[in-house]
């Protein structure tokens, strides 16, 4: 087997995150495809091969698989969005409990209690958050507002039609595309680090309808003279929607890393937050204060939370990685105390004033890096929520919160792959999974949140 061979086989399954095996016996090999569905018969081309291991790329599906419908988005299979929105979600459901416990089972010491993956109260519309990127559709062709194309760094796909955000949200990418269009101004290009357009930001909560939307860009034009942001945001007010606009907001960022960062923001309308509902609390949100994207989902993870750390009357309750401090929050009604530590000082002032908003004196919010400030709470908890970022916990962090020794600890992770890395070190430092249960809140695409109840051994 050779680097630009082209072959053809069945997907027999899909591993976590969308790594479809192929079969081959004749070439006693098996290959790595992403993207696939367990069942469909492609023809790929041979991208690597090395130390006995191939991988492949997808050239097209010749043969769909018995699981297959077709997608409700039109921009499925070009835009990188989403991976699964041609299976039905009791099919998304189940591949996702097969691939998530096959990876636990091989992490985890011993029996514990699987309690398979809930679904997400919402399949469609749910995100609350979105951030579209400007670019083109192919070199030099006309400006796109949207997501990245599949397998592409630098093509963007406009998606008007996207199925995981709702209508409102839909109508504001459209009417910004069209007015930056009218302007003639050129995109931020990522390679030669010059252009002025970069990113919409727009989210959108759930239970209270609110909207805050944020243009990003460079300052390499002047927003108001050569880009008309007043013209903009009437534009934008002028739409049909469902939902109430809070706040238009314009970030300018002249980093060239190519994510939404904030090196100055100004209001041109309204506020620069907006509030959300979660199981009766009220939380105020900053444009870059991390929140859970599906507002329905997140109640779902947080009652989980709620009912694997038990007991909680005259505790003292760490919430560690505690963002905008929702957890915090919903568990400050039945605890003595809750102290929360989060790196983004953003956050941790919008978690002070969520807090008092919700009557809570029994909150206190740390900002700083979990490894630093946990030697400066001057406090032993009883127990211990973790809600890490995607890469899990630094092991030198991890190895200071297990010398607390709780008697049991919640653990949150949005990437299985990070959780199983950090599950070793915390059964190697005396801790054991008595239940774990997976919660989709990323319908149409392959992540899914996973909690974790851990006890003393």
């Amino acid at each position: 087997m050779k680097k630009g061979q082209v072959y053809e086989g069945v997907i027999d399954r899909v591993e976590f995150p969308n790594h479809g095996k192929i079969i081959l016996p004749k070439e006693d090999r098996v290959v790595t495809v992403k993207n696939g569905v367990p069942g469909q018969k492609v023809r790929f081309s041979v991208n690597k091969v090395r130390k006995g291991k191939a991988e492949g790329r997808i050239l097209e599906v010749v043969t769909p698989s018995d699981l297959e419908t077709e997608s409700p988005c039109p921009h499925f299979g070009l835009c990188g969005g989403c991976t699964y929105q041609n299976l039905p979600y009791s099919e998304q459901l189940k591949l996702k409990e097969t691939q998530l416990k096959e990876m636990m089972d091989g992490a985890v010491d011993g029996a514990y209690i699987w309690e398979g993956v809930m679904p997400s109260p919402s399949k469609e519309g749910y995100r609350n958050k979105m951030e579209f990127s400007f670019g083109d559709e192919y070199k030099e062709g006309p400006l796109a507002l949207g997501m990245h194309k599949r397998g592409s760094f630098h093509d963007i796909v406009n998606v008007p039609k996207c199925q995981i955000v709702d209508e409102d949200c839909r109508r504001v990418l459209t009417c910004t595309l069209e007015y930056a269009k009218e302007t003639g101004l050129p995109y931020y290009h990522r390679m030669r680090h010059e252009g002025f357009f970069r990113h919409l930001l727009v989210r959108k909560a759930a239970k209270t309808g609110e909207i805050l939307i944020d243009l990003v860009t460079t300052g390499a034009f002047d927003f108001e003279r050569d880009f008309g942001g007043r013209e903009w945001t009437k534009r934008l007010l002028s739409l049909s929607l469902s939902g109430k606009v809070a706040g238009i907001l314009h970030t300018r960022n002249d980093s060239v890393a190519d994510v939404v960062r904030d090196e100055g923001t100004q209001i041109l309308y309204g506020q620069d937050y907006f509030y959300e509902e979660l199981l009766g609390l009220r939380f105020k949100i900053t444009p870059f204060s991390f929140f859970q994207t599906n507002s329905l989902g997140a109640e779902v993870l947080y009652e989980t939370v709620r009912e694997y750390i038990g007991e909680t009357k005259d505790k003292v309750i760490f919430d560690l990685y505690s963002g905008t401090g929702t957890i915090a929050q919903i568990l400050a009604p039945v605890a003595s105390k809750v102290t929360g530590v989060e790196i983004v000082e953003e956050a941790v002032r919008a978690a002070k004033e969520n807090a008092e908003g919700n009557g809570l004196s029994n909150c206190s919010f740390w900002a700083g890096d979990v490894l630093k400030v946990i030697d400066e709470l001057g406090e032993t908890p009883d127990l211990i929520v973790l809600d890490p970022p995607r890469d899990g916990v630094h092991p030198k962090a991890l190895r200071k919160i297990t010398d607390f020794g709780v008697e049991r600890m919640v653990y949150i992770a949005c990437k299985p792959t990070s959780l199983v890395r950090d599950l070793e070190m915390l059964q190697g430092r005396g801790y054991r999974v008595e239940r774990m249960r997976g919660i989709d809140l990323f319908p149409g695409t392959y992540h899914v949140e996973t909690c974790v109840l851990l006890g003393r051994k």
